[in-house]
């Protein structure tokens, strides 16, 4: 056994890590259970209860088993914090699911899972079913998840509910999010909540406003308007409707809602830097620089196109039917102002490759946005020009090449590498997405689309997801979303982790024999 005394402890670490996380996901539960209660939906109440009990149950079990990584105060090192991000997400992902399932809205443990993967990953693709009858504490635990998911679970519990952060960096880099704001993680972490609550006051105080102003009641108008932001901030797509931002019939609806989520796609750094009155930084940033470029074209290009077709004629329907859908798949919200088969019919082929291209570009690094990233897209972009320049000038010529991103960088063959493998990773994962919806007889255009959706985490869709879908492409994309989220070093990290495990495991077997 003293030969697997080291994995042990480093399964403790992670055991113990990952205990307080799912004690966090518990502690979320209140929040929907105290909403079931007020508005006295008894079944819910039972459902949130339930859950909350197994989940924290399963997270103290979790948290004792790790018990000696307490007390010999061992740290997590970086395999540990990958590891502890990425497993912590398929066993909330199993938890979460509980209320869904315990409430019929799912059809099945998949289909449950496959919404809270949707969910966390604020992609916001929707399998739940008899949506627009949904108690309104389920509805809050969606909305909730995306809203959390957005900046970060893993991190919101190790940073509020444990007084040892000793590796929190490790977990905080493992769910894809490499920014520090201040020196220490927890810092960084309550900056990047104080942030994200003082948009959720006033956002959700405009749209409360704005759907009383549109002939909602008060409590409704509340409610709707909390949904509303927490999934337009977060980039997630949910919606209390199956109609989405078309149930509301607001033009100021939807300009209140492509305002925050243009404003949730951006960096926390940058949010950061403006607090700080560094306002020069929305100019010079080259994330900033890199989206508005890319949508403007996309807009533009959409724009000129369906005019041609004759779909959208005048500036204002052009507005909320392009600009609004366009804007929503570029920062990988999901909110859609036409129906999915709309797409299809009459976007023709041309608007749905810009889609296509909007969705799988994305929004900004360290932000609650999906996709490649702007900032990948503006390095490679940088890259290849430096190099087209290296090679006209003279040999002698030094060169040296910088990009602005909350501060200089020098921009050095490694940057421009690493950026350009994560993109290559999107790109297979889209790849083997599109693939398989073809085998299983969609056409090329529509498993294209909605391939690009789960893998950019955006939630729109073409009509390909639906609980008719075949289990093995259900299994794909909670597989393609959870990757795209967490941009893929992580969960190497998990698989090389388990599988160093078996080795040894097998290692000291065979000793034995």
């Amino acid at each position: 056994m003293k030969s697997l005394r080291p994995h042990y402890l480093s399964v403790s670490i992670i055991s113990y890590n990952m205990g307080f996380v799912v004690l966090g996901a518990a502690l979320l539960m209140i929040i929907p259970l105290a909403t079931s209660l007020a508005l006295h939906e008894w079944n819910p109440v039972l459902d949130f209860t339930l859950s909350l009990s197994v989940t924290s149950i399963i997270g103290i079990i979790l948290i004792v088993f790790g018990r000696q990584a307490r007390l010999k105060k061992l740290r997590a090192e970086w395999k540990h914090g990958f590891v502890v991000a990425s497993l912590s997400w398929i066993v909330l992902m199993l938890l979460c699911s509980i209320p869904y399932v315990l409430s019929g809205n799912a059809k099945s443990i998949l289909d449950g899972c496959f919404d809270v993967m949707s969910g966390f990953t604020t992609t916001g693709l929707v399998m739940t079913q008899d949506l627009d009858h949904l108690a309104t504490g389920l509805n809050m635990w969606r909305h909730l998840l995306t809203f959390v998911g957005g900046q970060g679970i893993v991190v919101l519990a190790l940073s509020f509910l444990m007084k040892n952060t000793g590796g929190a960096y490790k977990m905080y880099v493992g769910e894809a999010k490499d920014i520090g704001l201040v020196p220490s993680v927890r810092g960084t972490a309550r900056i990047i909540w104080k942030i994200s609550l003082i948009y959720l006051a006033v956002g959700t105080a405009a749209l409360w406003i704005c759907g009383m102003y549109i002939g909602l009641s008060p409590l409704p108008a509340f409610f709707h308007g909390l949904f509303m932001f927490e999934s337009a901030w977060s980039t997630g797509g949910f919606a209390p409707y199956t109609q989405n931002i078309m149930y509301y019939h607001s033009f100021a609806y939807e300009i209140l809602t492509i305002i925050f989520f243009v404003i949730g796609s951006l960096n926390f750094g940058l949010h950061y830097a403006v607090w700080q009155r560094k306002k020069k930084e929305m100019i010079k940033n080259i994330e900033v620089q890199s989206f508005f470029i890319t949508s403007f074209l996309a807009c533009a290009f959409a724009v000129y196109r369906l005019s041609q077709l004759g779909i959208y004629r005048d500036a204002v329907s052009s507005f909320r039917r392009v600009v609004y859908n366009i804007i929503s798949a570029h920062t990988t919200t999901g909110l859609g102002s036409v129906y999915a088969r709309q797409f299809a019919i009459e976007w023709g082929g041309f608007g749905i490759l810009i889609l296509i291209v909007a969705m799988l570009i994305g929004g900004s690094a360290c932000s609650t946005a999906g996709g490649f990233k702007g900032l990948r897209v503006g390095i490679v972009f940088k890259g290849i020009i430096a190099e087209i320049k290296r090679i006209l000038n003279p040999e002698r010529s030094v060169r040296v090449s910088k990009f602005h991103h909350i501060k200089e960088y020098v921009l050095d063959d490694s940057i421009v590498k690493s950026s350009a493998l994560i993109i290559i990773c999107y790109m297979f994962l889209f790849a083997v997405c599109t693939a398989l919806g073809v085998y299983y007889g969609y056409p090329f255009a529509d498993s294209a689309f909605e391939a690009a959706s789960v893998t950019g985490n955006v939630g729109l869709s073409i009509g390909v997801t639906s609980i008719s879908m075949p289990s093995l492409m259900k299994v794909q994309y909670i597989l393609t979303m959870y990757l795209g989220r967490l941009e893929f070093i992580s969960v190497f990290a998990l698989l090389g982790y388990i599988v160093e495990g078996v080795k040894k495991l097998c290692a000291h077997l065979s000793k034995r024999s």
